[in-house]
């Protein structure tokens, strides 16, 4: 949905699934609770405007990023429509930035292979704080936006499969 330095938080919601037979839940890291508070509002308040009940919408806070995997494996077992996983991962002095982002983005794709339910990758990795900010609310809209909208279209996906 990442489009060159463009707002990427635009969206004709006429052209999304009505949301209101969907259940979410969004795995939220504490780190960088600015930026994650930020994207988690912005993804709560996008699926209640495409129609998912608030009651269908849960939320389990995590204490980092690289806790979302074990949350995401949790959420996944009471067999929601799709998960949300929202984390904010800034570069800082050594290589533990690396070593995280590959960790949480592995994870989330093992547990998009080996489970049902998808989970949603909104967990920026970013430089700097001005970045995080840019992508979660800032000149580059929201993520969280995002990550609410392709919940939806992935929540549709499963259903038709499984019809």
């Amino acid at each position: 949905m990442a489009t060159g330095l463009g707002n990427l938080s635009d969206y004709k919601s006429n052209s999304l699934p009505d949301g209101s037979s969907y259940k979410i839940t969004l795995v939220v890291s504490e780190w960088n609770e600015s930026i994650t508070n930020a994207l988690k509002i912005a993804a709560i308040e996008t699926l209640i405007s495409l129609k998912v009940n608030s009651e269908n919408i849960n939320t389990i806070h995590v204490p980092g990023s690289f806790e979302l995997i074990y949350g995401a494996k949790l959420a996944q077992e009471k067999n929601p429509d799709a998960v949300i996983v929202i984390g904010s991962i800034i570069q800082g002095e050594t290589k533990h930035f690396d070593f995280i982002c590959n960790a949480v983005s592995n994870g989330i794709k093992d547990l998009n292979i080996i489970n049902k339910v998808p989970v949603i990758f909104c967990v920026l990795t970013d430089y700097n704080l001005k970045q995080a900010q840019d992508r979660s609310g800032g000149k580059y809209g929201n993520k969280g936006i995002e990550a609410a909208i392709a919940a939806l279209k992935m929540s549709k996906i499963r259903k038709e499969e499984n019809k």
